[in-house]
């Protein structure tokens, strides 16, 4: 879950992403990014859409008629939404709401200007700096820039990013082999573990 700052100086919380279409009557499940569903998710809360350029979604909000949870998953209707074809042309929309500056952050949350610029420490050693923050579908990245070479995308997961402290100005990475450095051939992993770490829940990153 990450919040991020809008050009007209207000700031916006990253609170879901609709999965999949779920029945014949327009509802969505609903993967969580925050700690209070059932406060973001009452009926009549508004929401800005993040989705592609190209859909017809694109620059619009949606406003929530009902949220349930079934068999143990968030599902939710909106306004408009009546049936399984329109449902299905939100799926993967993230949905984002205007944060009040009064309004105490949830757990795990910091704004982008937090967290651009701070140092990237692994084993004690800073590896680099985070210079911004990419809002993906799946999930948010730190984009790194080392000491010397390209730009490292890391993604922002509490098994990759365990601890990010403010304060001291840095977060702690404990990343999959190669993410920062080249692998010889036979050290090469066969696996993703970066991947499946990324399809854990985020610490943050919005």
């Amino acid at each position: 879950m990450a919040v991020t700052d809008r050009p007209n100086g207000r700031n916006q919380l990253r609170v879901g992403r609709l999965v999949k279409a779920h029945g014949l009557k327009g509802a969505l499940k609903l993967e969580l990014y925050t700690d209070d569903p059932a406060g973001r998710f009452v009926p009549g809360a508004e929401f800005t859409l993040q989705v592609p350029e190209a859909s017809p979604w694109h620059g619009k909000s949606i406003t929530v008629r009902e949220h349930r949870v079934m068999n143990g998953s968030s599902v939710v209707f909106f306004e408009g939404v009546d049936d399984r074809d329109a449902a299905e042309g939100l799926v993967k929309a993230i949905l984002w709401i205007d944060q009040d500056d009064s309004e105490e952050p949830e757990d795990d949350a910091w704004y982008d200007h937090q967290l651009t610029g701070l140092d990237v420490v692994r084993d004690d050693v800073v590896v680099g700096r985070v210079i911004r923050v990419d809002h993906l579908p799946a999930q948010d990245l730190l984009i790194v820039r080392p000491a010397s070479g390209s730009e490292i995308m890391v993604p922002f997961v509490a098994a990759i990013v365990p601890t990010v402290d403010i304060a001291a100005g840095r977060i702690i990475v404990t990343p999959p082999a190669g993410l920062f450095e080249e692998l010889a051939e036979d050290d090469a992993p066969t696996d993703g573990p970066a991947e499946d770490a990324a399809e854990q829940d985020a610490p943050g990153a919005d």
